[in-house]
This record gives C-alpha cells, sequence and structure tokens, in this order.
C-alpha cells in the first residue's frame, strides 16, 4: 500500500501492522475512496476489517466508494455497502481502467 499526502491511512497491530486501510478524499468534494484495505491472512475472519471499516464510516464526511472483486462483496455489505453503477466520473474512470485487467465491481456507503 502506498500512501500519499491526501490519504488517510488506519493500521491494526503491534508490533507487526495486522491490517490496513487508505482512503483519499474524491476531488469534487463528493466522499472518498477506499484505495486499499489489506488484512492479513493469519488474522483473518477476526473482525478486523469490519472494524476498520467502521471507524472509516465514522471519520469520512460522506459517501464512500470501493472497487472489489466479486466475491468480496458480501463483507462490504455487511457494513452498509451496495452495489452501484453511478459513480463519480473520477472514480468512474479508474474503474473502466481498472476492468482491462481484473473482475471489479464497485461499491458506495452512503453514509
Amino acid at each position: 500500500m502506498k500512501a500519499r499526502d491526501v490519504h488517510q491511512v488506519w493500521a491494526v497491530g503491534a508490533p507487526d501492522i495486522q491490517a490496513c486501510a487508505c482512503i483519499q478524499p474524491l476531488t469534487d468534494g463528493n466522499g472518498h475512496w477506499l484505495t486499499s484495505l489489506f488484512v492479513d491472512p493469519s488474522v483473518r475472519n477476526q473482525g478486523l476489517a469490519g472494524r476498520m471499516l467502521s471507524q472509516m464510516r465514522l471519520a469520512a464526511s460522506g459517501s464512500i466508494w470501493l472497487f472489489c472483486r466479486p466475491e468480496l462483496a458480501d463483507l462490504y455489505h455487511h457494513h452498509g455497502y451496495q452495489i452501484t453503477g453511478n459513480l463519480p466520473e473520477s472514480l468512474a474512470s479508474k474503474l473502466q481502467r481498472y476492468r482491462r485487467e481484473k473482475d471489479l465491481i464497485a461499491l458506495v456507503n452512503l453514509g
């Protein structure tokens, strides 16, 4: 995961990071984009991703958008995300480009 100045980063675990996530504000001010969420395979299914999603939802104003593989949709649905085809233009063009190499869906949590 590569974070820039505009990103907000969450991390869990000490001394080793077990999970991390990163969101960035959209340039049009229409919410945030969850650019990455990672949980170490050795600690998956312990609720870390869900806790991070909940904390991000509390901290971020507006909608939170993300792209994921279809098999991960249930995790996000459980935390208030819905599949969407109505994306801000900046994300629609990214999704179109990313779909050239991966099977991805777009989800949004409207807050």
